[in-house]
Parts: C-alpha cells; sequence; structure tokens
C-alpha cells in the first residue's frame, strides 16, 4: 500500500507545483499567498509520504485529497484533477491492502513449505 499511496502523493507534489504556477499569474491572489498555500500543500504531499503507514496518515491524505478538490475554486481545472487524484488515493488504498494482504499470505505459505 506504502508504494503506491506515495506514488500518487508524488504526482500530486508537482499538480499542487503547477497549479500555483497557474493561480500566480492570476490578478485575485498575491504571489506570496498563492505560494504559500502550495508551498504546504507540496510538503504536507512529501511527507505524508513517509507517515502512510502510521496512525492518521490515510486520513491526512484524505484531508489532502479535499483540499485539492477544494482548490478548484481558484483554478477551476483542479475540480476535475481534485477527483482525479481522489480515486487515485482510494484505489491506492484498496488495492494497496490486497496486494499487502497477498504478500503476507504468500510469505507465510513460503515459510509452511520445506525447502526443496
Amino acid at each position: 500500500m506504502r508504494t503506491l499511496c506515495a506514488s500518487t502523493l508524488i504526482g500530486e507534489f508537482f499538480v499542487i507545483g503547477f497549479a500555483g504556477l497557474v493561480a500566480m499569474k492570476m490578478d485575485d491572489a498575491s504571489m506570496s499567498a498563492v505560494w504559500t498555500v502550495c508551498g504546504i500543500g507540496m510538503a504536507l504531499s512529501v511527507l505524508l509520504c513517509g507517515m502512510i503507514t502510521r496512525p492518521g496518515g490515510i486520513q491526512l491524505g484524505w484531508a489532502l485529497q479535499v483540499a485539492l478538490v477544494l482548490s478548484g475554486f481558484v483554478v477551476p481545472v483542479m475540480f476535475l484533477l481534485g477527483l482525479a487524484f481522489g480515486a487515485l488515493w482510494w484505489a491506492s488504498i484498496h488495492y494497496g491492502r490486497k496486494i499487502d494482504e497477498a504478500k503476507a499470505r504468500w510469505a507465510a505459505q513460503e515459510a509452511g513449505e520445506p525447502a526443496a
């Protein structure tokens, strides 16, 4: 699960940075406000890569997904990208857990068999 979730979060790191570049060109927001918010989001996405397996890591990831969707009020295309990354986040958790369970079964099966 960790690998799939971390891959999604690193992808979000780049998307948040590119959204910051787009938002910077808008007249409504100051450059310092844009890069403060984007910097926090980018830092959170990288930090979450190491926190995924810790308590609350998955929930913080969901909070980042919600923030990504809500950033669509500033950069409209982020509604679509936020939903896409939300779906990727769900898939990473869902299928990552299935992969982890299959690996555990395989390891237990290998440990139970005599060496050839």
